[in-house]
């Protein structure tokens, strides 16, 4: 089997996160075959032992999966809900594993929508410093004015935090509403409607099209399917193509 790093086995077997287990590590509270573990040390999950504090850590026998789910709108992104909404597990549920929605979508939002049992994956999706562009195509009502549109795309402050600059462009635009894509490099609560509010814009419909070079494509709204092996690679930062 092909090795992998010693603190995404951690997080494999939902012992605790990557950082955590870097931790750890470095503490010298583990050990690989009896052996004083290192940062960086990889190991074969089917045939070395790995020792935490002195008890052996088994290999986890659940599945890894990757669902890319084209969600709805009226759906919430958690795994449970207290006002008893319904919740975008309720459309995997026949998947087979637990899995977990990677980021969120709020309920007022639709589109592509990742959920997993990866840790280490959710991690590196979640995690600022990687940098995944995400994709909106987003029809606000009525029309965008040159300074609006220049505002979108300039440097500015929501909720006291000074957002990454993000890219808006105009697709095309009809009587009634404007077709836009919003390309964003950080993913704050509610951004691209605070982003609007802000500037006086109303959103009729907001769906995300796009994690990097992953796409929704012709996923029906309301179903999932399997990641391909590359797209896996490719959001593991492992490929440029998928």
């Amino acid at each position: 089997m092909e090795k992998i790093r010693l603190q995404k086995f951690f997080t494999d077997n939902k012992i605790m996160s990557r950082r955590n287990a870097e931790k750890v590590i470095e503490a010298g509270n583990v050990k690989i075959n009896g052996v004083l573990a290192r940062l960086g040390d990889k190991i074969d999950p089917e045939n070395d032992t790995v020792e935490y504090n002195g008890k052996i850590i088994k290999k986890s026998t659940e599945k890894k999966r990757y669902i890319m789910l084209n969600k709805p709108l009226g759906y919430v992104s958690t795994s449970a809900d207290e006002k008893g909404r319904k919740t975008v597990l309720d459309l995997v549920s026949d998947v087979g594993e637990r899995i977990y929605p990677v980021g969120r979508l709020d309920m007022y939002s639709e589109g592509l929508l990742i959920l997993t049992n990866d840790g280490e994956l959710t991690n590196r999706l979640t995690h600022p410093k990687y940098h995944i562009p995400k994709t909106y195509n987003v029809i606000i009502k009525g029309d965008i004015s040159s300074e609006q549109l220049i505002s979108l795309n300039s440097p500015m402050e929501i909720d006291g935090y000074k957002i990454k600059p993000a890219k808006i462009k105009i697709i095309s635009r009809k009587e009634g509403s404007t077709n836009t894509l919003f390309t964003l490099n950080e993913g704050r609560n509610r951004q691209i409607r605070k982003m609007c509010e802000k500037y006086s814009l109303t959103i009729m419909r907001l769906t995300r099209i796009s994690i990097g070079k992953l796409k929704l494509g012709d996923l029906e709204r309301g179903k999932w399917r399997e990641l391909t092996p590359a797209e896996i690679d490719y959001l593991y930062g492992n490929s440029e193509n998928i």
